[in-house]
């Protein structure tokens, strides 16, 4: 993927070089304008989900290929430590995996959120687990702790361990709103501060079930279909696969210098692909 990037400016650096060698041909003297320097450099700083950070750090190591003088430093702490970083000015770019409240917006008029991708949520359980498929409202009744064992779905004699994120994580605030509605989550829940974390739990505790953004799914856990679909690209992009959400940056106010030409990279053709290489769906 960096090289096709890459390649595709390769004709604008070879016609930049032509247009200097073609006016020193055409005059040598020293009342030549000043050539522009264009290039950016500088330090960008993006904070917020562990949902995007994956994402953000493939595309800020292929822009940093092309702005080799820039350097783009991605972290963690979830979306509502990424919504706080930009409204405080501790980041340049926040990023969120989750809509942005009406309360975070009418506190911060500024606030500009610019949405780079689309995320699903996946449903998956311990390896071991005999059941395929779940309605919305079993998936509901389970995580609310009102279905216990896996033998009231279908499945065999298995107690259920649910595995969910912690409060202010922004793949559960999408799973509480997609799923949950005003149901919460069991109290006896296994809580983790990211999507690796929960897949590692879920793959070693015997019936285990959890969600996974769509980014975090591998062989270490099964993933169920809902409502008769599995989570896929395919399905959810097509609508048939309904657990899906925003993944956002955000700025405070409109973006400018890096954080304005990183964001238009983000959301151009190259920028894009690299949003379907690592498994997520395309916003343009």
């Amino acid at each position: 993927m960096h090289k096709n990037v890459i390649t595709r400016f390769i004709p604008f650096a070879v016609l930049g070089l032509l247009t200097v060698l073609g006016a020193c041909g055409a005059d040598s003297g020293n009342d030549a304008a000043p050539v522009e320097d264009t290039s950016l450099s500088g330090e960008l700083n993006v904070v917020g989900s562990t949902t995007v950070q994956p994402l953000a750090e493939v595309l800020a190591e292929a822009f940093e290929a092309l702005e080799p003088d820039v350097i783009i430093i991605v972290q963690g702490g979830g979306s509502s430590v990424g919504v706080r970083s930009a409204v405080d000015g501790n980041a340049d770019i926040g990023m969120a995996s989750r809509e942005i409240k009406l309360s975070e917006l009418q506190e911060n008029p500024e606030l500009r959120i610019h949405t780079v991708a689309r995320d699903g949520i996946a449903i998956v359980t311990e390896l071991g687990v005999t059941v395929d498929n779940l309605s919305k409202e079993q998936i509901q009744g389970i995580f609310a702790g009102e279905i216990t064992n896996w033998n009231e779905v279908g499945g065999e004699n298995l107690v259920i361990t649910v595995v969910a994120r912690e409060e202010g994580s922004g793949t559960r605030a999408a799973f509480e709103e997609l799923i949950m509605d005003d149901a919460l989550i069991a109290e006896n829940a296994i809580l983790q501060p990211s999507n690796g974390a929960v897949r590692t739990s879920i793959s070693v505790i015997p019936g285990a079930i959890g969600f996974l953004s769509f980014g975090y799914l591998d062989d270490q856990t099964k993933s169920l279909a809902v409502n008769g679909f599995l989570p896929t690209a395919e399905f959810a992009a097509t609508g048939s696969y309904e657990i899906v959400r925003p993944l956002n940056m955000i700025t405070n106010g409109e973006p400018d210098g890096i954080a304005a030409v990183f964001l238009e990279f983000i959301m151009s053709e190259d920028g894009q692909a690299i949003v379907v290489s690592e498994g997520y769906l395309p916003v343009r």
